[in-house]
C-alpha cells in the first residue's frame, strides 16, 4: 500500500527526521558529481525515456535505474532496471535509493503543464510532495539531484525577450508556481543541507522518439507526425506564437553536462536558462514546407494553451550558462526539421 504524505512541503511528515545541521548532517564542500549509481524518475516521460537510455549507454545499463508509475514492456525496461512505483511512495522511494548505493537522482517526475491545469491539486501533490521526498531522500543520503525547471517559472511580468537569469518570476500556472517553488526548494536544500541541487530552465522540447503527453509545445512535436501522414497539421497555437524550442538530444547534453561541471564554477543553481531556437508555428510550418511542399497548416486555437504559452518568455538569454559550465547548443531550427523528419519517418 502506498504511503500516505500530508499535502504541505514544510510539514514534519517524516517523523523522526532531524532537519538541524549537525556533524553528521552538515553541508559538505561539494566539487563535481561522481554518477556511477544513477536514479531517474518520470523515466517513462518525454525526457525520462531518451535520458535514461542515454545514461545507460554512457554509465552502464546496471548501474541506472528507472522508476516510473506506468507498468511497462519496451526497451526502456528491458535494457536496465526499471520500479514500477509513485514519487508520493516514500518509503518504497527510498529503498530503491538504499538498496542501490543510488548517488545521482534525475527527477523528472511531474505533471505538465495543460494537464496541470486541469487538475491543480493532483499536479502540486505530485510535482512538490515528489520533489520533497526527492530531496529529504537526497539529504539523507548524500545524492547529487538534477531538477528540470521550466519557462513556465516565468510570467507576464517577466521580460519576454532575451529574459534574464536573473528577472522577477510571477509565474500564472500552477505548473509555473511548481517550478518555482520546486527552485527555490532546491536551492534551500543546497543551501541548508549541502545538497548538490542543479537545474535547467527548459524551453519546449522537441523529441522524434517519445510523443509528448500535456504540454503547451505539444504542437511543435505533433506537426511533425501530421505532416508526414497527411501533409497537414491544425495548430492550438496562434500562428505568431513566439516560444524558446530544444531538439531533446541538445536537452539531454545540457542535463549531463550540468551534472557533471565542476559546482566550484557554477554561481547559479537551479535553475539555469536554456535555449537553442525560438520560433513561432508558422516559421515551423515554413521550414517544413521546405521538405514536404505539399504540407499546409491551419489554426483552431485552444484558449488554455493559449493563455499558458502568452504568459512564457519569447527568448532566454542563456548566457549564465554559457559562461559558468560551457553550454552550447547543437541543433538550430533547419538542423531540427531535418533531422526530425527522417527519425520520424523511419518510425512510421
Amino acid at each position: 500500500m502506498q504511503e500516505q504524505l500530508p499535502r504541505f512541503i514544510f510539514s514534519s511528515y517524516l517523523r523522526g527526521v532531524n532537519l538541524s545541521v549537525t556533524p553528521e548532517n552538515q553541508p559538505k564542500k561539494i566539487t563535481k558529481v561522481q554518477m556511477k549509481k544513477i536514479l531517474v524518475t518520470g523515466a517513462t516521460g518525454q525526457i525520462g525515456s531518451e535520458l535514461t537510455m542515454t545514461l545507460r549507454n554512457r554509465y552502464g545499463a546496471d548501474n541506472v535505474f528507472a522508476i516510473d508509475k506506468k507498468p511497462a514492456l519496451n526497451e526502456l525496461t528491458q535494457s536496465g532496471p526499471y520500479y514500477c512505483l509513485d514519487v508520493r511512495d516514500l518509503s518504497a522511494l527510498n529503498r530503491i535509493v538504499e538498496n542501490n548505493h543510488v548517488d545521482t537522482v534525475f527527477h523528472l517526475a511531474s505533471l505538465l503543464s495543460a494537464v496541470a491545469e486541469q487538475k491543480p491539486q493532483q499536479a502540486w501533490d505530485i510535482n512538490m510532495n515528489g520533489l520533497m521526498n526527492v530531496l529529504e531522500i537526497c539529504r539523507q543520503h548524500r545524492c547529487a539531484l538534477f531538477f528540470p525547471s521550466s519557462i513556465a517559472a516565468f510570467g507576464t511580468e517577466t521580460p519576454s525577450m532575451d529574459t534574464p537569469q536573473d528577472t522577477i518570476q510571477r509565474p500564472t500556472t500552477i505548473y509555473g508556481i511548481t517550478k518555482v517553488s520546486g527552485e527555490l526548494l532546491c536551492d534551500y536544500y543546497y543551501h541548508r543541507f549541502g545538497v548538490d541541487a542543479r537545474g535547467l530552465r527548459y524551453p519546449g522540447l522537441i523529441s522524434s522518439k517519445t510523443k509528448p503527453g500535456g504540454g503547451t509545445t505539444d504542437y511543435a512535436v505533433d506537426i511533425f507526425y501530421a505532416a508526414i501522414k497527411s501533409q497537414h497539421y491544425e495548430c492550438f497555437l496562434r500562428a505568431d506564437t513566439q516560444l524558446d524550442m530544444m531538439y531533446m538530444p541538445d536537452a539531454l547534453d545540457a542535463a549531463i553536462t550540468l551534472m557533471t561541471a565542476d559546482s566550484a564554477q557554477l554561481k547559479h543553481r537551479n535553475a539555469f536558462n536554456v535555449t537553442a531556437m525560438s520560433f513561432t508555428p508558422q516559421q515551423l510550418a515554413a521550414e517544413i514546407q521546405k521538405h514536404i511542399p505539399e504540407f499546409t497548416i491551419t489554426y483552431d486555437v485552444d484558449p488554455l494553451r493559449q493563455a499558458i504559452a502568452d504568459s512564457w518568455p519569447r527568448h532566454m538569454n542563456d548566457s549564465a550558462a554559457r559562461t559558468e559550465w560551457g553550454w552550447r547548443a547543437q541543433f538550430d531550427l533547419p538542423a531540427m526539421v531535418k533531422d526530425m523528419l527522417l527519425n520520424v519517418r523511419s518510425f512510421s
